[in-house]
């Protein structure tokens, strides 16, 4: 008796075990779907950004850009500010993927670091040319610079002081008494930031190496022994 009972509490064990991962499976659709629909709301808004402005952007017409209804934005975001956010949010994370890949790998020397400082700016603008119009937007318009001042300056910030203490280690350690990393900093950030907003206003035809060649230039004249001008 006692052994039938126990296999009867055996054969329910499993067969609950098997409906919960039965449950679990649409619930992991359900979330992938959710997913999914934030991202193409993301990218729709992208898009508009980058095209039209912040001025033209509504909650309507991101919903037509997606081919959904405004109800499901509003579900996702509540708001346009909160839509802003995230928008603002997701292209401050995929800069700091890449700055981390090419600038915090281990194993890099100071001056390989600061290359890949360079080559994150110039990555991001050739690939993603709307995404950087989008944070010239953001950090030109007045209506959107709060946002942008407690999303994306900070990073802006983090990676000046970066490559500012990349310069003093280059400096120190190569001789460099005239250099002053403060100005040279501020000077490389100057020119990203110069020439997303130049691309943004007009767009380069192909694919331009000036951002490049111009920063090198710069690292070239304050530590020659360090950067070539290939």
């Amino acid at each position: 008796m006692a052994e039938r009972k126990a296999t009867a509490i055996a054969e329910k064990r499993k067969v609950e075990g098997r409906g919960s991962a039965n449950d679990a499976a649409p619930k992991d659709r359900r979330r992938e779907r959710g997913e999914a629909s934030v991202q193409r709301i993301i990218d729709a808004t992208i898009d508009l950004i980058a095209e039209e402005g912040l001025a033209s952007v509504t909650m309507q017409r991101i919903a037509e850009h997606v081919g959904s209804s405004n109800a499901l934005v509003v579900f996702h975001f509540r708001s346009k500010e909160n839509l802003f956010r995230a928008v603002l949010q997701y292209l401050s994370d995929r800069y700091d993927e890449l700055w981390a890949t090419l600038v915090r790998a281990p194993g890099l020397s100071p001056v390989e670091r600061l290359m890949g400082a360079v080559e994150c700016a110039q990555r991001f603008a050739r690939q993603h040319p709307k995404w950087v119009s989008v944070f010239v937007v953001f950090s030109s318009d007045r209506k959107s610079m709060q946002i942008y001042n407690e999303i994306g300056l900070p990073s802006d910030l983090s990676y000046n002081a970066e490559a500012r203490d990349l310069l003093i280690e280059i400096k120190h350690s190569g001789g460099y008494t005239d250099v002053d990393p403060n100005t040279l900093a501020e000077s490389l950030n100057y020119l990203v930031h110069g020439a997303w907003f130049w691309d943004h206003l007009n767009p380069p035809a192909g694919q331009s190496d000036v951002l490049r060649k111009t920063m090198l230039m710069l690292l070239h004249q304050a530590f020659p022994r360090h950067f070539d001008l290939a």
